[in-house]
């Protein structure tokens, strides 16, 4: 329990339900809708929508999104992947041609077939009790009339400024009087208003085959782009068989490869033989193998992760404890390895993570995303839509598994996260944060089994994260002797730049009845329940 003369937040309890996003609006909204008598999933996607119009440089429906769910608890997870592909003309060789050599952010390159709002609508058909129509009502009310810029979003649409006035449309809709609105103002986005009750009327078809991909796909055309209305009305996010490894007697659930959760597997298994013994969850004993565990874990995701559809990704080796010993065995406990060669993916910090377990314990893990801050910065003229920058993790190298081709997915850092012990579900949990989020996974975890921090404090723990193309960040919490004692050991330091990544979970006591919710304290949300 954390000293209560300190600030800081408390872990919620409550016995009927249970919601925490980034974002107190989305909580609320998700809250709602469970009083109301809607279940996890009505209540998970109903808040994403509202993040998608109160956090707009971290999340919009020109996205994509993940989801674990766990109906009643059951050990049986179900994952969904709801990323969207590359344009069907989009070959490495047909980019070279036009001169693109690396696909740049704001281009329409960038930008992959959003799979956000057709993934909503599978998972509410399947696992929900309300229709789009219904879970979009509050974002669609927000849109129109309005809401109060919080703190921690006007300082990342700030650090965007500069990216949303190369765009017509951007700058017009989120540099009102050419400036950031200023904190605790409110602000609309009519356009977006318009578009969401189109989908709330019309059903996902709107987005995909009506006039909201006829204004994407010409608008992004127009700027070169390589999109169709095929390759809109071709979009459909899937179901997929999820892994896991055992962590302290819990099998970790998360999404497989075309997303990064296998990497945070891997860290975990390597981990596995490092932790116990240790106390101090700040020391130089606990931090330098976590650093070499993620650098190792990151390279393979550089080399090896893709669209397993279209390349043969490892995924029985990267899981297996022979090859988490093999890497163990490369930690050198008195010096940091050598660089690794980096990976040709960008750095990205934008993301929404949220959870939430009903009354009848259904628990969902739900993560949606444009990945950079405002995605691509490319914003579609009629309907305020906000597009993603996603494919700006492929690259042009022939032969790699994360090469651009027809229809494929990229890698990608999106990963909800799942605990599960004794045949139950017992916290769905997440860590936003772009790349950190694989490693945030691990460092949660481990703060939470390993060094017996409550919910909160796991979430609370001051972070670092060894960039995959360079130093290591570590946020102003980490001990000075602990900065010293990794300098000393070779590492190469850098303070963070921002607070590291966001998290949220929820822990499902089923002998008591009782659940318990926590949040990121770096950002502006909550956990509440009732």
């Amino acid at each position: 329990m954390r000293n209560l003369e300190l600030a800081g937040r408390s872990p919620v309890l409550a016995a009927n339900g249970m919601a925490a996003t980034s974002h107190p609006l989305a909580t609320l909204a998700a809250i709602e809708v469970l009083r109301d008598g809607g279940n996890a999933m009505d209540a998970a996607i109903t808040a994403c929508a509202v993040q998608c119009v109160v956090e707009p440089e971290s999340t919009g429906i020109g996205g994509d999104c993940f989801a674990l769910y766990a109906p009643r608890g059951s050990d049986e997870i179900i994952a969904f992947n709801g990323s969207g592909t590359a344009p069907a003309a989009a070959t490495a060789a047909r980019l070279r041609e036009m001169g693109v050599e690396k696909i740049d952010r704001q281009t329409p390159h960038a930008v992959t077939v959003p799979g956000a709002i057709d993934a909503w609508s599978q998972l509410l058909r399947d696992h929900g009790t309300r229709d789009l129509g219904a879970v979009l009502g509050p974002a669609i009310g927000y849109a129109r009339d309005g809401y109060p810029v919080s703190a921690r979003v006007h300082v990342d649409w700030t650090g965007s400024a500069e990216l949303l006035a190369s765009d017509p449309t951007a700058a017009r809709i989120f540099l009102p009087d050419g400036k950031v609105p200023a904190l605790g103002t409110l602000h609309r986005q009519p356009e977006l208003a318009e578009t969401l009750s189109g989908i709330a009327e019309h059903g996902r078809d709107h987005f995909y085959t009506g006039r909201v991909a006829e204004d994407v796909v010409g608008y992004l055309r127009g700027l070169g782009g390589l999109h169709t209305l095929e390759d809109f009305a071709g979009v459909r996010g899937e179901y997929v068989t999820p892994i896991s490894t055992t962590y302290r007697g819990y099998e970790i659930f998360e999404c497989p490869p075309n997303g990064q959760g296998i990497i945070a597997l891997e860290i975990l298994n390597i981990l596995s033989e490092i932790m116990p013994g240790l106390s101090d969850p700040l020391s130089v004993e606990r931090l330098h193998p976590t650093i070499e565990a993620a650098r190792l874990a990151y390279h393979d995701r550089a080399n090896l992760l893709g669209d397993p559809k279209q390349v043969d990704v490892p995924v029985a080796q990267l899981l297996s404890r022979d090859y988490a010993t093999a890497h163990r065995a490369r930690i050198d406990p008195a010096h940091a390895m050598a660089q690794l060669p980096p990976g040709p993916i960008p750095a990205h910090h934008s993301t929404v993570y949220l959870c939430v377990v009903d009354r009848d314990g259904n628990a969902v893990s739900f993560i949606n995303s444009l990945f950079h801050s405002f995605g691509s910065g490319l914003v579609s003229p009629k309907t305020g839509i906000v597009l993603q920058n996603r494919g700006e993790s492929f690259n042009t190298m022939e032969g790699h598994a994360n090469c651009i081709a027809p229809g494929k997915r990229p890698m990608h850092t999106l990963i909800p996260g799942m605990a599960v012990k004794d045949g139950r579900a017992v916290m769905p949990f997440g860590v936003m944060g772009g790349h950190f989020q694989a490693m945030g996974h691990a460092w949660f975890l481990t703060n939470l089994l390993d060094f017996g921090l409550d919910l909160q404090e796991a979430i609370d723990l001051p972070r670092l994260f060894p960039k995959p193309d360079g130093p290591v960040e570590v946020e102003s919490g980490i001990p000075a002797d602990a900065v010293a004692g990794l300098r000393a050991l070779g590492h190469e330091i850098e303070a963070a730049a921002k607070p590291i990544g966001g998290g949220q979970a929820i822990w499902i006591d089923w002998d008591e009845g009782v659940l318990t919710g926590a949040s990121e304290p770096r950002k502006d949300g909550c956990a509440l329940g009732y």
